[in-house]
């Protein structure tokens, strides 16, 4: 069978179509009864808007904002990458995309940006959330205004956002628990694990940790986490530094980014595959990542699939804006994991280059 127009609803109503489309469309000037009419017609029917076609009609134009950190490389340089590679993709959406970078980890600046958003005009806002009062009190204003909000990869309270786009970062740290385990397995004494993150601050990374340690902690010795604020020359020095410090180190999670930094300091440590490497474990498929799977300095890299993500967050906007209603799965974005021999193809444009 096929659905209804607002033609049927018109005739079932007894009004003109004109009328019809006033009442859906609540552009007044339509009598009491009549409007009782055609409100009944549409229940009746089950007539449902067609929003595409209508916003096609009304030529409308979706203001979106996406708020990235400014990384040079790896997970967020890709996420610019892909929305600089889909511009006709968006223009035939009817999307506007405005990149602001924000400094990582920078609650000031990103409230800052947020607000500056909200201010220029945006149908919508796509965050990547730190966990700060700042942060959380800049979304309470953007939603105060009908505006709304989807958070990308780091979450922020319910209350703050109408939707998340990520993975579940607690089982994602679970994961690469089970990694290190089955990595250990033959290991006579307790496995010490050097964690590496980029703060603390930023949930996904809190998550993955915290995740993390509950499946280790009672099998293994878990050092202090490496904070580098996802820099790839602090993490660099840092890790060189803990790894000369402390030689029995037998397993890595890098948790971040700053993927450039962790490759340098295992490069310099040496590519001893047996007695002197840890196990290591990292987030981020780029380049940077697959040469050194398949060089052997990085045992299983942990992929949070950034194309899937951004087409996620920006249909969710899509549909928020339009006022209808999200399925609750909308924003859940399953992982892989990719060992040496199970290593995708690399993209030909290659908006996985940037690390």
């Amino acid at each position: 069978m096929r659905k209804p127009t607002l033609h049927d609803v018109a005739a079932e109503a007894g009004v003109s179509y004109a009328t019809a489309d006033r009442v859906l469309n609540k552009r007044g000037g339509v009598a009491k009864k009549s409007q009782t009419r055609v409100e009944a017609a549409i229940a009746k029917l089950g007539y449902q808007r067609d929003i595409t076609a209508a916003n096609l009609s009304r030529r409308r134009l979706y203001r979106f904002h996406v708020l990235l950190p400014n990384a040079a490389g790896g997970f967020f340089a890709s996420l610019r990458q892909l929305l600089s590679e889909q511009e006709e993709a968006q223009r035939k959406a009817r999307q506007a995309i405005t990149i602001t970078p924000v400094p990582p980890f920078d609650p000031k600046a990103l409230a800052l940006e947020i607000d500056r958003a909200v201010g220029a005009g945006c149908d919508g806002l796509c965050v990547v959330a730190v966990n700060h009062p700042e942060v959380s009190a800049a979304l309470g204003r953007a939603r105060a205004q009908s505006i709304p909000v989807v958070t990308l990869v780091a979450d922020s309270a319910e209350s703050d956002r109408d939707c998340y786009v990520g993975i579940d970062n607690r089982t994602a740290g679970r994961t690469a628990a089970d990694l290190i385990l089955l990595s250990h397995r033959s290991h006579a004494q307790r496995g010490l694990i050097l964690p590496v993150m980029g703060s603390l601050q930023a949930r996904d990374h809190a998550e993955r940790y915290a995740g993390f340690c509950e499946v280790v902690a009672d099998q293994m010795d878990v050092l202090p986490p490496l904070e580098t604020g996802d820099d790839p020359t602090r993490l660099n020095h840092l890790l060189t530094a803990a790894l000369a410090a402390e030689p029995g180190i037998t397993g890595l999670y890098n948790l971040g980014a700053g993927v450039p930094g962790l490759i340098a300091a295992l490069d310099h440590r040496g590519n001893d595959n047996f007695a002197g490497r840890p196990v290591v474990v990292s987030h981020e498929l780029c380049d940077a990542t697959r040469k050194a799977v398949a060089d052997g300095l990085i045992d299983a890299v942990i992929d949070q699939k950034p194309a899937q993500e951004l087409s996620q967050a920006l249909a969710a906007l899509t549909a928020l804006s339009d006022g209808l209603a999200l399925d609750p799965t909308a924003g859940q974005i399953t992982p892989a994991v990719h060992f040496k021999h199970n290593m995708p193809p690399q993209p030909a444009a290659g908006p996985n280059k940037g690390a």
